[in-house]
């Protein structure tokens, strides 16, 4: 089969890749109709995280499944699944306590920019539609294996309900899907924070009631005159860089709270949010906790989270994928087979 190799920053390659195989009974083998590049992939690829070999990368699939091992009961071959970004067991004392992204027996992929992928624990990870869905689902589908979920947690972890103010920090596909997240948990206000003129109407599709062009001090000033002069009651940081966090800080009112889903690279004023009673709650998304709900609303078309995918190659121009993101000239890219 092919896939996409990091082999250095700025160089992601489409290489002969062997052919993934059933290692452990709880293993499923998925023909992949659908990848994708996430934010998080860019890391790397601008040389901000170390690649110390040729790496196989991607963590965001839905396909069918081609063939399962002797314990899978729960999927079987043919069937169209979408997984998390983590596989995880389902079973264990963390999972039963909605932590999937934190199970004790779970983990990552080797790589899902790929043709097929090996998705160990798939009774725990794998869900499966009700047939083959439509074509045009596909990208919201796919959104809920990292980006809807991720932003999703965003909103869950900051406390979002009826009537919460929210401001999102990011306008990249995270971002984006944590307007999508808050205005569907009932925020009376959510405020999305970009400079960029094609996110700030995803945002609006996804509901957000205002747009915040500002940075720094600015945009704080400016997110308190949307706030009763306060910030906000919930502030959802999508980033993970220095900047973003602290844009997420002073945005956010005394006794309100932070939800962290950025890939941390920056600190917190630990201190300072101590004496505001400020809370903090995030990391990586609970990704099978939330799918089989998200999963009910792509389905029955409540929600539209495909549209962060504004450009769509085969696989094999998996580098061209990446250049546009990393330039900006792309939200995010999906990738087909």
């Amino acid at each position: 089969m092919f896939g996409a190799v990091i082999h250095a920053p700025g160089d992601v390659r489409y290489e002969e890749r062997d052919d993934p195989t059933i290692l452990e009974p709880t293993d499923a083998i998925v023909r992949t109709v659908a990848a994708c590049v996430c934010g998080s992939d860019l890391w790397r690829y601008r040389g901000l995280q170390p690649i110390p070999q040729p790496t196989p990368i991607g963590h965001e699939y839905c396909g069918i499944v081609e063939t399962v091992g002797d314990a899978v009961t729960a999927v079987k071959p043919g069937d169209f699944v979408v997984g998390g970004f983590l596989h995880s067991d389902n079973t264990c004392p963390t999972c039963r306590k909605g932590a999937h992204a934190n199970c004790e027996h779970g983990g990552g992929y080797k790589g899902c920019q790929a043709e097929k992928i090996r998705v160990p624990n798939a009774d725990g990870t794998l869900i499966a539609t009700p047939g083959v869905p439509d074509d045009d689902l596909i990208p919201s589908i796919l959104a809920l294996s990292d980006v809807m979920c991720t932003g999703w947690h965003a909103a869950v972890s900051a406390g979002v309900g009826p009537g919460s103010s929210v401001v999102v920090v990011g306008d990249g596909a995270v971002g984006l899907s944590g307007v999508l997240a808050a205005a569907q948990l009932g925020a009376s206000t959510v405020i999305a924070m970009s400079r960029h003129a094609d996110r700030q109407e995803v945002a609006k599709a996804f509901g957000a009631t205002h747009i915040v062009t500002e940075r720094g001090e600015e945009g704080i000033a400016r997110v308190k005159e949307l706030t009763e002069g306060i910030g906000a009651d919930c502030v959802l940081e999508c980033v993970g860089t220095d900047d973003a966090r602290v844009q997420a800080v002073g945005c956010v009112r005394a006794g309100g709270n932070i939800g962290l889903v950025g890939l941390p690279h920056g600190d917190l004023p630990v201190n300072d949010l101590f004496w505001r009673n400020v809370g903090i709650k995030g990391g990586p998304a609970h990704v099978r906790a939330y799918l089989p709900h998200l999963l009910d609303l792509v389905l029955s078309r409540t929600i539209n989270p495909g549209l962060v995918f504004d450009l769509e190659l085969p696989l094999s121009q998996v580098a061209e994928a990446y250049a546009a993101m990393d330039e900006r000239r792309a939200i995010k890219s999906l990738l087909r087979p």
